[in-house]
């Protein structure tokens, strides 16, 4: 009988007892362990089993799990005599920031120092006896929800010191998912009091902290080394672009498949595979999302499991707020394309709203896109770069980009859906009132950014064409012609089945300077696809010219006016 597949078990304790479903990666604790770095931080995307992973790593070194080899027995780690003795033998703090979500920098202040305190409550026998003094009493005492920042930054260091004390030996210091502060903060508009604060902490607890053996920090992002790891030259950081420890979160291909054989699934690999294989750790290919891969095994049915296990508000904020150059390179992803890009691991919240190549990184880091190929080479003034080839990566992801755009036009869905049966019955009378009505709803919607785009209403545009883009992908090849600077988008709609007419969209912002009407935006646009003689391109797909529309759109703010060629 195969074993039960516990869903959201994250507690290594309760999956062992309870004979619960298990891919053993115990081998991480060797290696790391080997590796002998004094602090590791370690990014992978969510539900890919970092916080099982400390879990595992604290009932191994933990004091308080001494002789609880049963735990282990029948798992690699426990075939060698070296890490046996190594069980039981360190005192452990393990603190999680998984929770830290507040709206507010006093509130997650807050919770952040709530979160140090239960550490503290869990160590009050160290109150007993002599082996504090009179001041250590009552600084340990102190610690609280509401205490002052330096003795909130040097707090995990002072009970560090503690331990040591008592045990005689260093600790272990666990942070699990340490990176949750410094993205609430940057949504909710407090990232500088943050970053000041998680500095201060860290430095303290990972710096100049004497009785640290080893330490190791969960995130999703390596957040930039100016921001709170300044100084920490004694940092192994292990991104998603890292080969190390390349097979110790997710779950191999090969894993996967015997899983899916010990499940009586043998004949579902290939559907598997299309919809959650993809994701990549630098050499290592073909790692699949642990959360997806188990509750499909429990289920029996493909969904988006682990694209929908959490918020993507982050994520669709950046991609709707984009300008048109970062909507453009997404709809490149969405057609199955890959964009060419210079990207920094090291994330700069700050920058999110200013920098694509900011907002590609996160969506990196977050599992949304892999790295295809990665490409050094110099410039000729002599500069060293690096580029990155990068795709969507897996047909789940995929899915999930594609509701998230439809639900950009929630508020007007009816009417866009009108507009879009409009449009294929050529009827260009309800094409200008429903386009009028979806632009009057959603156009605010794609510019709410710190940025307003104010005079650059494209962001609305090529949010428009990407949703057409989703609802049409059934009948129609969506292909585009970007103008540079001007406001102008040129979309072919390449019919699927001949038997459907060809359409060509031409986008243009109305120039004050050179058009006094908005009829004479339309004519503008549409003599742009006569003299660019865009029909060419839907005639060597095979589309006779008789059944090729073209339609010229003109654009005043909010207001649109549609035009068709004669």
């Amino acid at each position: 009988m195969a074993p039960i597949i516990g869903i959201g078990r994250q507690d290594f304790e309760k999956l062992r007892a309870g004979r619960n479903f298990y891919i053993d990666k115990t081998r991480f604790i060797m290696e790391w362990w080997e590796a002998e770095d004094d602090v590791t931080l370690i990014t992978r995307p969510r539900r890919f089993g970092k916080t099982l992973n400390m879990s595992m790593v604290e009932k191994f070194f933990s004091v308080d799990y001494a002789g609880r080899g049963d735990l282990f027995e029948g798992l690699q780690v426990w075939e060698h005599e070296k890490f046996r003795r190594l069980q039981g033998t360190y005192p452990v703090i393990f603190i999680s920031f998984a929770d830290v979500k507040e709206n507010t920098y006093p509130q997650a202040r807050k919770k952040l120092c709530s979160i140090i305190r239960d550490a503290f409550r869990q160590y009050r026998f160290l109150l007993d006896g002599d082996l504090l003094s009179k001041e250590e009493r009552q600084e340990f005492k102190s610690i609280s929800a509401d205490m002052e920042d330096y003795m909130a930054s040097g707090s995990i260091k002072a009970l560090s010191g503690y331990l040591f004390r008592y045990f005689g030996r260093r600790v272990v210091l666990l942070l699990d998912e340490y990176d949750t502060p410094m993205q609430e903060a940057y949504v909710n508009g407090y990232g500088r009091e943050m970053v000041a604060f998680m500095r201060s902490l860290f430095n303290s607890t990972f710096k100049t902290n004497p009785y640290l053996e080893r330490a190791i920090m969960t995130g999703i992002t390596r957040v930039s080394k100016e921001s709170i790891f300044s100084d920490m030259n004694n940092l192994e950081a292990v991104t998603t672009t890292s080969s190390k420890y390349g097979d110790s979160f997710g779950f191999t291909e090969r894993e996967v498949f015997q899983a899916l054989d010990a499940h009586g699934l043998s004949d579902r690999k290939r559907e598997v595979k299309d919809w959650y294989d993809g994701f990549t750790f630098g050499k290592w290919k073909d790692i699949y999302n642990p959360w997806s891969i188990l509750n499909y095994m429990d289920k029996r049915t493909l969904a988006l499991y682990w694209a929908n296990s959490s918020s993507n508000n982050l994520v669709t904020k950046l991609i709707r707020e984009g300008d048109q150059r970062l909507k453009a390179s997404f709809e490149q992803l969405l057609r199955g394309e890959t964009i060419i890009t210079e990207m920094d691991e090291q994330i700069v919240y700050e920058q999110l709203d200013q920098e694509e190549q900011a907002v590609w990184s996160l969506l990196v880091a977050g599992g949304y896109l892999k790295v295809k190929e990665m490409k050094l080479y110099t410039t000729d003034y002599g500069e060293w770069r690096q580029e990155y080839e990068l795709e969507i990566t897996n047909l789940e992801v995929r899915m999930m980009f594609r509701n998230m755009v439809r639900k950009w036009f929630a508020k007007a869905k009816t009417v866009y859906n009108d507009f879009i049966k409009a449009l294929l019955a050529d009827d260009i009378r309800a094409m200008n009132v429903y386009m009028n009505k979806v632009a009057l709803t959603t156009f605010s919607y794609f510019d709410t950014g710190n940025r307003p785009s104010g005079a650059e209403p494209e962001r609305f545009y090529h949010g428009f064409v990407l949703g057409l883009m989703v609802e049409m992908a059934d009948r129609y090849i969506l292909t585009s012609n970007r103008e540079s600077g001007f406001g102008r988008y040129d979309v072919m709609l390449e019919p699927r089945d001949l038997k459907d007419d060809g359409i060509i969209l031409e986008f243009k912002v109305r120039d004050p300077d050179n058009e006094k009407e908005l009829t004479d935006t339309v004519k503008a646009a549409l003599d742009q696809i006569h003299q660019k003689k865009y029909e060419t391109m839907l005639e060597e797909k095979g589309v006779p010219r008789e059944k090729i529309r073209k339609y010229g759109f003109g654009f005043c703010g909010r207001q649109v006016l549609i035009g068709t060629a004669g």
